[in-house]
């Protein structure tokens, strides 16, 4: 009886041993909403490009300073008249089932992302249907050639886009039997592993990930898993995670209220770290609202809000205000790009006169998960309210405001934009046909008409000329207001090694280690 209870009890220690030491490997992340898919650059957003670039890689991804660096490619080389890509693909590269990466798989992959009934995100911007119409061929399993009908200034920094999965090249194995996707097979240095939806998503360390090794680079750089496993725990609500954290229920918070700040660097147990970003914070405007159609009326909301205060009282001082898609950060925002829209209570007032504006009401729509723009959108009613617009807010779920924004079904909305590196891409993200696309913004075709000099330019001095006079027709129109781009504060117990916020504001969590 003895024996037996020393042999019960050896292999109960075991297992504790292993329980803990799986845990100890296990580095666990909060989510503050559910992702939409695991297929990359369909179905997704921000939170779901945060996971699924973790598992996937494209031919190129963005460096630290958002400039577009090779990733399965190992070399680039452009034509003298910018028509023919040639990418050099590296050599041994894996897919998470064992298979090797070929040009045949990146030939496939884009004929699979031309199909519009693949649904990406990106198929209208290569396809010939906007501007540009790409070719792809392979001349041998180790080299690739795009060629481009037309030069374009943003090709390689558009396929590196996270917004477009970063056009990931994955394994035909990604597909059931029927052609309906399953999961990534990726040659990221993750691989999926589990997805309780409304939980968690658990990615796996790939032991077969090759390396490009040195430092950590953005999206590119050494990108080497150092834990086993990491869990995205999916937790809405901002004081049930921050407190989640404190208790050591999770290791990161990606992304931190700024009124927390002051608490968490307080304790000792707590990293807390922050970075500008090129996010853009907006509050949308419906042009084709019988109400918004009217530039004066939308003038006088730009004139009725304080930018400047809402920035302060929403970042805790730490953002700093910009009404131009230009990021604060980029190289492009120049004296002009640092133009705003007044703030002038007068001004507005005799706007909203002379607009015809007689008390109708204005919905203002905002979500909970996202504390910024929920924040944004409580300061921007009141401001509008104080001026005389009878603004209601509107709270909905994530989920449902983003697919009114998709349909172009609403008055206002506060929202926020990833981060595109190149400011063409950020216009992009916002510009174009209504008709053809129900989610963009500004329909304007001397706008337009700028934005294709600026794409076909490959010269920042005429570029940076361009953008100038793109933004004194954005602030004249004011389709929509720009607040401010994003300010990344994350926080992390101190145990976790290699993890601060950066300038992409999303958890990369390859060569992040927890200290045993």
């Amino acid at each position: 009886m003895r024996m037996r209870f020393t042999v019960l009890a050896l292999m109960m220690g075991a297992a504790c041993f292993q329980a803990s030491k799986a845990e100890a490997d296990t580095l666990r992340v909060r989510l503050n909403a559910d992702i939409r898919s695991v297929n990359p650059g369909v179905n997704r957003d921000d939170t779901t490009d945060g996971v699924v670039l973790h598992m996937v890689e494209g031919l190129v991804g963005y460096s630290a300073n958002g400039t577009p660096k090779p990733l399965l490619a190992d070399s680039i080389e452009v034509s003298p008249d910018g028509l023919t890509y040639t990418l050099k693909l590296r050599k041994g590269v894996k897919f998470h089932d064992g298979t090797t990466l070929t040009s045949a798989d990146v030939v496939w992959n884009w004929q699979r992302y031309m199909d519009p009934k693949t649904g990406w995100l990106c198929t209208g911007e290569y396809n010939g249907s906007d501007i540009l119409k790409v070719e792809i061929a392979a001349p041998d399993a180790d080299t690739v050639v795009f060629t481009l009908n037309r030069p374009s200034s943003v090709f390689l920094a558009g396929i590196a886009r996270n917004q477009c999965g970063q056009t990931a090249i994955i394994a035909r194995s990604s597909f059931n039997p029927d052609g309906s996707f399953k999961a990534p097979v990726g040659t990221g240095p993750f691989k999926f592993g589990e997805w309780k939806r409304g939980e968690y998503v658990r990615l796996d360390r790939f032991d077969g990930y090759t390396d490009r090794g040195g430092e950590p680079d953005g999206y590119v750089g050494g990108k080497r898993a150092l834990v086993d496993t990491v869990n995205f725990m999916v937790i809405p609500d901002n004081a049930t995670a921050k407190a989640a954290l404190l208790r050591g229920n999770i290791d990161i918070l990606p992304s931190l209220a700024a009124a927390d700040i002051p608490e968490l660097k307080a304790r000792p147990e707590i990293k807390v770290s922050s970075s500008p970003t090129m996010m853009l914070n907006t509050i949308l405007l419906q042009t084709r609202d019988p109400l918004l159609a009217n530039v004066k009326m939308r003038q006088a909301i730009a004139a009725a809000i304080d930018t400047r205060e809402l920035v302060k009282a929403v970042s805790e001082g730490l953002g700093q205000s910009n009404a131009s898609v230009v990021p604060t950060e980029s190289r492009f925002y120049s004296k002009e790009q640092a133009r705003l829209h007044s703030y002038d209570p007068a001004k507005a007032a005799r706007l909203l006169k002379e607009a015809g504006y007689a008390g109708q009401p204005i919905v203002l729509m905002a979500n909970k998960n996202e504390r910024d723009t929920y924040e944004s959108a409580v300061i921007a009613q009141a401001m509008l309210q104080s001026a005389g617009i009878n603004a209601t807010l509107e709270v909905l779920e994530w989920a449902t405001q983003l697919d009114r924004y998709s349909k172009g079904n609403y008055q206002m909305q506060s929202f926020s934009y990833s981060a595109r590196y190149d400011p063409a891409l950020a216009y992009g993200a916002v510009m174009g046909s209504k008709d053809k696309r129900p989610n963009r913004i500004w329909d304007d075709p001397q706008a337009e008409e700028l934005l294709r000099d600026i794409l076909a330019s490959t010269k920042d001095g005429e570029r940076q000329a361009l953008f100038d006079k793109l933004h004194a027709l954005f602030i004249e129109q004011a389709p929509f207001l720009m607040l401010y781009n994003g300010v990344e504060v994350a926080a992390a117990r101190a145990s976790v090694q290699g993890y601060a916020a950066t300038i992409m504001p999303k958890p990369r969590l390859w060569a992040v280690s927890l200290r045993k």
